[in-house]
């Protein structure tokens, strides 16, 4: 055969296999774009909107602009007087070799302090949404060597929405890991520190994993670097979100992963490893491991096959998931009273669950809400990932539109990340704070990809004016970026959110307040709901019921079920009688809660103006003060006269009711003392109800 042919014939399935994955590619890359920069979301009636895309839009417009302008110049610069910066190149080099640790510490610990200012700084080291409080009060709980707290009958006065009071048990909803998480911090005083901790730690995961697949050095640094300080990873991380230690567990598993298929021999500590970080990572969010596992799973598996040497490989990964989640199972055997019932799927049904079906509330979940979502997760990406001019993911594009094949690696990843999307796709809640956090574990990926954008514009146009715009137009835009977006962003975190940041105990104690019990005034439409709540209702009827109906209509049925201790079902359906006017209620124009809602027309006298008359004096939240715990106080939901409840629990006791001084935003809650005959007046009982014992001093 003449070499001409045999040459054809060897580079013939070369050709085809390029061919195929340059379609694969293009698709990818155009698809890909399309959601994250498109506001598909918006083009979809009856659904969720993105009303800020066309700000946003015009931000991106023109920061590239300006990223663009500046770029040429500085292209243009570089090019001209490049060569004097030679001499700053050779006088590093000349500075020898540096010890292989001190950079792998430096970024590390850097990231570390980041995080930890963040955390103190900007959050106030405190748990600021309900699913931090909450993981928090259940790590409170393991730490004193129960899974569950006795159950006080009253969910109206004590309970929180994610907070499952059943059967005698109060404990949280969530799976167990990321809770186990906060308490090893909590022990010692310092929960707000997990976060940071479990954040440095996922920076020296992802620069293992990229020291064993990555072959350029400046591309390992580059996307350390990238990932460690991205404001996405650094807000994150200096929150109690579980996102972040699913994270650190997730990224773990896959540095022992590329250590155990890398190796020339079978390596099944490294697989063991592996699959305990990714059990542990089950325990935390067990849809985030399932999109990193399995793909996991399957290349152990398809080794194995080909190789008997590796099936221990394979043993090893298994047992290192099964060993962690089947605490987690034991765990829900022992709460929910069987293994595969979770926490939320007992609170709220199995419209919790994935799928497209009837969410807990809301519209049903369908794949158009699922392309709703997801366009939402990847248009925000854009701009918390690392707040640029220019939108953040185009680099990334860019790179993958560029890189000529994929390694094994890189198909690991994109394969899970996928799999992510295309589970939260199947997953009826928004997740968003801090950023979109349901697609929080794609950020090494993102940073990985934008840190390869450089070296595959030098492969492909060599080292002229394109690459060095890129340089510039990277360089231009971190500087944007920390200058401006960042700062802004910062100071958007700390200024919200007054009411979760507010300290109960150091104000409590410098008020004198000890060993009372604190009636916390919420907003009349919270009080409804926890009273539906008392009356039996799931946490998916309540929230199916309380938007659609009148806050007035709603007090007086509430009242009325009360009073004849009707409950249940029964309750339910006297309750639903309401929703007949659903389509005519209106946000309340009276109160300043937004939630409660209003029928035109219906009068408001007697109970109900009172209580748009407490709202407009300033109302709390009592969720935070579950995490209370110096001064032997305990605080219960204000509901009036079902408070007696309370006052029978907790006999002798002072009583104080917290609420602020003003409706004025920012204004923060103050003890105020009661008289027992004034609230036994008010409530129309006899002052005899809520007499009782002095409390015993503590042993």
């Amino acid at each position: 055969m003449p070499a001409s042919q045999a040459a054809e014939s060897t580079t013939a399935p070369e050709r085809r296999r390029s061919g195929a994955w340059s379609i694969a590619r293009g698709t990818l890359v155009v698809v890909l774009a399309a959601l994250a920069l498109l506001p598909i979301v918006n083009w979809i009636p009856g659904g969720r909107t993105a009303d800020w895309y066309g700000t946003v839009l015009d931000l991106w417009q023109a920061g590239t602009v300006i990223v663009v302008l500046l770029s040429v110049v500085l292209a243009l610069t570089l090019k001209r007087y490049g060569a004097y910066l030679d001499p700053i190149g050779a006088r590093l080099a000349a500075l020898g070799p540096v010890p292989a640790f001190v950079p792998v510490a430096l970024l590390v610990l850097g990231a570390f302090a980041v995080y930890a200012l963040d955390s103190t700084v900007i959050l106030s080291r405190r748990p600021l949404l309900i699913d931090e409080m909450i993981q928090l009060y259940q790590a409170r709980i393991f730490e004193q060597g129960r899974l569950w707290l006795p159950s006080t009958g009253h969910p109206e006065l004590f309970g929180s929405a994610n907070i499952i009071d059943q059967t005698g048990r109060v404990y949280g909803q969530f799976p167990p890991g990321g809770p186990a998480f906060l308490a090893a911090g909590d022990i010692f005083g310092a929960a707000w520190l997990v976060g940071p901790v479990c954040g440095a730690v996922s920076v020296l995961a992802f620069l293992a994993f990229l020291r064993t697949t990555e072959r350029s050095r400046v591309v390992r640094w580059a996307a350390a670097a990238l990932f460690a300080f991205a404001p996405f990873t650094a807000f994150m991380a200096g929150s109690h979100m579980n996102h972040v230690f699913a994270l650190t567990a997730i990224l773990v598993a896959t540095a022992a992963l590329a250590r155990a298929v890398t190796a020339p021999t079978p390596r099944p500590w490294w697989a063991l490893l592996s699959g305990l970080g990714y059990g542990v990572a089950a325990t935390i969010r067990p849809t985030d491991a399932l999109a990193f596992a399995l793909p996991a799973g399957i290349w152990y598996l398809m080794r194995a096959a080909r190789d008997r040497r590796r099936a221990g490989e394979l043993v090893a990964a298994g047992a290192g998931v099964a060993l962690p989640v089947l605490l987690m199972l034991w765990f829900n055997a022992r709460t929910t009273g069987a293994p595969l019932l979770f926490g939320y799927e007992l609170l709220w049904g199995k419209a919790q669950n994935l799928g497209f079906h009837q969410a807990p509330w809301g519209p049903a979940h369908t794949p158009l809400r699922g392309l709703e979502l997801v366009n939402l997760y990847l248009l925000r990406l854009q701009t918390y990932l690392f707040e640029s001019p220019v939108p953040s993911l185009v680099p990334a594009l860019a790179a993958l539109a560029l890189v000529p094949a994929l390694t094994a690696f890189d198909r690991l990843l994109l394969s899970s990340s996928g799999l992510l999307l295309l589970l939260y796709f199947a997953y009826w809640h928004d997740g968003f704070f801090l950023g979109p956090r349901f697609v929080y574990p794609l950020a090494p990926l993102l940073a990985l990809w934008t840190a390869r954008l450089p070296g595959l514009v030098r492969s492909r146009f060599g080292r002229g004016f394109t690459y060095r715009f890129v340089l510039a137009a990277f360089a231009v835009s971190a500087v944007m970026a920390l200058a401006l977006q960042v700062p802004a962003r910062a100071k958007q975190y700390r200024t919200g959110l007054y009411t979760m940041r507010w300290n109960a105990d150091s104000a409590a104690t410098a008020a004198g307040v000890r060993a009372a019990l604190v009636l916390v005034r919420e907003s009349w439409g919270a009080q409804l709901v926890a009273r539906m709540w008392g009356l039996g209702l799931t946490r998916s009827e309540t929230e199916w019921v309380y938007p659609r109906v009148d806050a007035c209509r709603l007090e007086n049925a509430v009242t009325d079920a009360e009073r004849t201790g009707v409950r249940g079902r029964a309750a339910l359906a006297t309750l639903t009688a309401l929703l007949r006017d659903s389509s005519q209620v209106v946000r309340s124009p009276f109160s300043l809660d937004d939630s409660e809602r209003y029928l035109p027309g219906t009068p408001y006298e007697g109970r109900c103006a009172t209580r748009l008359a407490e709202d407009s004096a300033g109302f709390t939240l009592y969720t935070p003060l579950l995490l209370a715990r110096r001064g032997g106080n305990v605080y219960a939901r204000d509901l009036h006269a079902l408070d007696t409840a309370a006052v029978a629990l907790y006999p002798g006791r002072p009583l104080f009711l917290l609420r602020p001084a003003s409706a004025d935003e920012g204004v923060p809650p103050e003890f105020h003392r009661l008289s027992r005959d004034s609230l036994a007046r008010a409530w129309g009982v006899p002052a005899s109800r809520l007499e009782g014992i002095e409390p015993r001093p503590s042993p």
